[in-house]
């Protein structure tokens, strides 16, 4: 998990950066091109501060949205922007490489949302090469191999789907299935948000930085409390079809599941066309964390019952905004208080509100959510 035992030190210039960046500035603009190689959005400059944006990959909206965000704050500050993602979710070898591009054209910083552990070694280098590193959405581990990190509290996203859920069952037995990342690497957004969940719902984890470690049943203590029994979890590789074959996987061992937990809204779209095809689709929660347009009217029509909103766009656009300070008056940025990362905050989004739990409505969250 993000823990909470970083610096207390908050740079009050960043602070003054993210009050001018209000959620109202998140409005974006479509952003096409899904190639995995690097691309300048601009003519690059030696006047120019050179930033390169590396994401997991351009298939998920998440990602594209934070390109947008980068566009927005280059143009703005006079930034040589290089554009640059994996193949898919997982490919690192594309992001070590774009890593490499960075150093040898001289950028004064990279903002990376890491595919996995083998990155880290590229980071590490680009760090030794003077380059500011800052983390999107999901620290590297460990942590210190970027400068900062830049992100939703994961933990905490998961803890509100969580704590919604416990609610609506109203004491019912929780079946429940877990929609993860990944089953062949550890990355720290998997395990926050998963453990996350389960200790909204109420459930004691065992390590909180690693899924699937828990008791199978037992007893939840959130909302009225009840019984609850893990039928397993499934990787969704953060993709529909992913998460349609993990659901189809689950369903299989137990068809009596009432929970879903995904790892975000594709895989929560993929799960629901699972759980429609077996006839499954009713009376069934499906939660999930991102809280980007298509999410966000998918809670409406009721495919999720609620997400945790995370904001991209900001991500990217403070990242930016940082490197161009670090570049013009030498200030870094630092984190939170009370954090060991930069909290760009999240919200629970739900049409369906519940005691003792904050959440905005769809209408209030399609105001500011991201992509199509």
């Amino acid at each position: 998990m993000l823990s909470s035992k970083a610096p207390r030190t908050v740079t009050h210039r960043l602070l003054a950066i993210g009050a001018v960046l209000t959620l109202g500035t998140l409005s974006l603009t479509a952003c096409g091109g899904s190639s995995p190689s690097t691309s300048s959005t601009g003519s690059s400059s030696a006047e120019k501060v050179g930033v390169s944006l590396i994401v997991k990959t351009t298939s998920n909206p998440f990602f594209v949205s934070m390109q947008d965000g980068a566009k927005k704050a280059a143009e703005t500050d006079g930034v040589d922007l290089k554009l640059a993602a994996g193949k898919a979710d997982g490919d690192e070898e594309t992001q070590i490489q774009a890593i490499e591009n960075a150093i040898s054209k001289g950028d004064k910083g990279i903002l990376i949302t890491p595919n996995g552990p083998s990155v880290v070694d590229a980071l590490k280098k680009a760090k030794d090469a003077g380059l500011f590193v800052i983390a999107l959405d999901t620290p590297p581990d460990p942590a210190d191999a970027a400068d900062i990190t830049f992100a939703t509290d994961n933990f905490a996203a998961g803890e509100l789907i969580g704590k919604w859920t416990a609610a609506q069952l109203g004491g019912k037995k929780a079946t429940i299935a877990l929609l993860d990342l990944f089953d062949d690497k550890v990355v720290s957004v998997d395990y926050n948000r998963d453990q996350g969940f389960l200790t909204g719902l109420g459930i004691d984890t065992a390590d909180k930085k690693k899924n699937g470690d828990e008791a199978k049943t037992g007893k939840y203590t959130g909302g009225k409390g009840g019984d609850y029994e893990i039928v397993g979890s499934q990787a969704s590789q953060g993709a529909e079809d992913g998460g349609r074959t993990a659901m189809e996987t689950l369903l299989a061992k137990n068809p009596n599941i009432n929970v879903v937990y995904t790892i975000n809204e594709p895989a929560a779209a993929g799960a629901f066309e699972a759980l429609k095809s077996a006839g499954k689709e009713k009376d069934v929660l499906v939660v999930s964390v991102d809280g980007g347009c298509s999410g966000v009217n998918n809670v409406k029509a009721g495919v999720i019952g609620a997400t945790a909103q995370q904001y991209p766009v900001k991500m990217a656009e403070l990242g930016v905004k940082a490197i161009v300070e670090l570049a013009k008056t030498g200030q870094k940025p630092a984190n939170s208080e009370g954090l060991d990362f930069y909290n760009t905050g999240v919200e629970l989004v739900t049409d369906k509100a519940v005691d003792g739990v904050k959440s905005i409505t769809t209408s209030e969250a399609s105001k500011i959510c991201w992509g199509k």
